[in-house]
């Protein structure tokens, strides 16, 4: 029997039947097993930042799986405080005493990520957390408790409690949100994108407003970069497009470019919050992970992430000649196309016939998270592929 044909009998159905089987990659291409080349303009959901096939991963991921594998969080090992003292140089931007005063914790996944930020809040001792509608953070229990769209979470209910739910991007809402209780409030939670509802960025100002809430009531501000960080928006956190500094930071996805790994970073009071016993994880922070994050890191500096903020707008005005694309949404290679008509999910599924691989969160909504290294010559094919699609 084939892939494909196995695959309902031995997987649990929580995806259904994938359409195609993948074998291999190059870049931002993919192929499946009949020989069908596609440019993938998903990139494994956000993950694959530096494409498929990367040389500097495979180096890296090769050389350290050579000499260490796994030694748990029992014992130290040098990729684990190169990659840490590279993302908080990257969120400090050279701040000095920003910099002495964040840590970082290591984990599998972006769930994980957003959970040990949840445990964070937790230990304020205050028992408010502020989460945004139609926000995505995950779907373990804690994780899923702070994800505002009902429809994943009613299967589970009751969800861990103390989680209430703001309009993302309402000011004043937010702000009257606080102030019925301000000294309960343990933590704001937003992405400065949301990616799941369909690629939808924070009005201009949010962040910011957010930021001068919490400093005001002496609150926690969270945001989950988990897909929109590693130079996904053109920056390398989008939270930084605003000019604001959160006091913890979720992250995963591109980080690893393909290996499993999540971190969270804290920044002042909030970085000392956790001491041991209070969490931890058998593989956060493995050798080999950390490696392949180390070698992602010394590509995506400050000039690839320019080049990324470029190949957005090469995209966005490609997009807006498309007929039948009402709108473009997003920042770097971060888009969300929103069409005239509710056929985005059948345009993934027509994508494989004009070799693109397609994301629809939404029935009138394109989602592109394609990998950073996409050529103008790629966005140029795909963008016709695309046309050709929704035609």
């Amino acid at each position: 029997m084939s892939t494909l044909e196995t695959w309902p009998q031995v997987i649990i159905n929580t995806y259904g039947t994938p359409p195609v089987e993948l074998v291999s990659g190059k870049g931002a291409t993919v192929t499946d097993d009949q020989g069908n080349v596609y440019i993938d303009l998903l990139a494994g959901i956000a993950v694959n930042a530096l494409g498929h096939a990367h040389p500097a991963i495979i180096e890296a991921v090769t050389n350290q799986i050579g000499q260490l594998g796994h030694v748990s969080n029992l014992f130290a090992s040098r990729p684990v405080v190169e990659v840490a003292e590279e993302l908080i140089k990257r969120f400090s931007l050279d701040d000095a005493t920003l910099a002495a005063q964040t840590r970082v914790f290591f984990c599998n996944s972006g769930a994980e990520a957003n959970e040990a930020a949840f445990k964070i809040a937790r230990l304020t001792g205050r028992s408010r957390i502020l989460a945004a509608v139609h926000g995505f953070h995950g779907r373990t229990m804690g994780s899923l408790a702070l994800t505002g769209q009902p429809d994943k979470r009613e299967a589970f209910l009751p969800m861990p409690s103390g989680v209430e739910f703001y309009p993302y991007g309402d000011t004043d809402y937010l702000r009257k949100m606080v102030e019925t209780n301000p000294t309960d409030v343990a933590a704001i939670f937003l992405e400065p994108i949301q990616g799941e509802t369909g690629v939808v960025p924070a009005p201009e100002g949010f962040l910011k407003a957010v930021r001068e809430l919490c400093d005001e009531y002496g609150i926690l501000m969270i945001t989950d970069e988990v897909q929109t960080g590693v130079g996904r928006t053109g920056d390398f956190f989008a939270h930084q497009h605003d000019g604001v500094v959160p006091d913890v930071v979720t992250m995963a996805k591109g980080l690893g470019g393909g290996l499993p790994i999540g971190a969270c970073l804290a920044s002042g009071r909030a970085a000392e919050l956790m001491t041991p016993g209070k969490h931890g994880t058998t593989f956060g922070g493995n050798p080999v992970a950390c490696a392949a994050a180390k070698a992602v890191l010394s590509v995506v500096d400050d000039a690839f992430c320019a080049e990324v903020a470029r190949k957005g707008e090469l995209f966005k005005e490609l997009l807006a000649k498309v007929d039948g694309v009402v709108d473009v949404r997003g920042r770097g290679l971060m888009l969300g196309v929103v069409l005239e008509r509710d056929v985005a999910k059948q345009a993934v599924l027509d994508g494989f016939k004009h070799g693109v691989i397609l994301n629809a969160p939404a029935d009138n909504i394109i989602r592109l998270t394609p990998p950073l290294v996409i050529t103008d010559e790629e966005i140029a094919d795909a963008v016709k592929a695309i046309a050709e699609t929704i035609a």
